[in-house]
């Protein structure tokens, strides 16, 4: 197994609070600041070893007594599209995919706001301001982009921000319109992520955490072959 070299730093713990994906758990995190000479060289050492990025910092659950939530990511040159997922490209393959830097847009602040309300009007960012996404967006010490999704009247259908990995893209968040819920953005933008990372010879799309027992993030198993991190290492958890 390949050892992961993770520069010497200060890690933090964040207090208990509710988990957001299994009911009666709490979750904590790990975190440290994506700071120094070279905090692409650190978010990518880190990724390594399962870590996410928010805004300047990198976090990992350290819940006590669960670790339901598992670091997943796609194997882009051997991923192979199943039946359902040609059927989504061929329902948003009038699209129009835009790279743009990441700088927040009262236009997708709008769309931002319409899809929490829709799809986690619970939640704790269903609040957020505009100054609270322009955090989330613009607060990246790392090579980071958005990538907008068009219709062909150019109206706005779906954003990603991703960050741009030695290995890969990292899907950080993405937000779509709710009304084209038939259509399964989600799953397309990761399509578009798996291939757009096989164009550029990235070997990776990293999903984030995987949680088994969570419907919510259940569907990231579905991009095959994954890789999943464990005490061993990253194997492939489906082929």
């Amino acid at each position: 197994m390949k050892r992961v070299e993770i520069p010497s730093r200060f890690f933090f713990s964040t207090p208990p609070a509710p988990c957001p994906y299994l009911e009666d758990k709490m979750e904590r995190k790990i975190v440290t600041l994506l700071a120094g000479e070279d905090p692409d060289h650190l978010h990518n050492a880190l990724s390594l070893a399962g870590f996410r990025r928010s805004q300047d910092l990198a976090y990992r659950p350290a819940c006590e007594g669960c670790n339901a939530c598992i670091p997943i990511r796609v194997q882009t040159k051997a991923f192979s599209a199943s039946k359902s997922q040609r059927r989504v490209w061929s329902k948003n393959r009038l699209l129009k995919a835009i790279e743009r830097p990441a700088i927040a847009t009262d236009e997708h602040f709008t769309l931002f706001k319409k899809y929490l309300l829709a799809r986690h009007a619970e939640g704790g960012m269903a609040d957020m301001a505009f100054c609270d996404y322009q955090a989330m967006v613009e607060d990246s010490p790392v090579q980071s982009q958005l990538t907008e999704f068009r219709r062909e009247d150019g109206t706005l259908y779906a954003v990603c921000l991703t960050d741009l990995m030695d290995d890969g893209l990292s899907l950080v968040y993405s937000f779509y319109d709710p009304e084209e819920e038939k259509n399964s953005p989600g799953s397309f933008i990761i399509l578009w992520h798996i291939l757009q990372a096989r164009y550029l010879a990235m070997p990776y799309v990293y999903l984030g955490y995987w949680i088994a027992e969570s419907p919510k993030m259940a569907y990231k198993k579905k991009f095959r072959p994954v890789e999943i991190l464990t005490k061993e290492g990253w194997q492939v958890l489906f082929s």
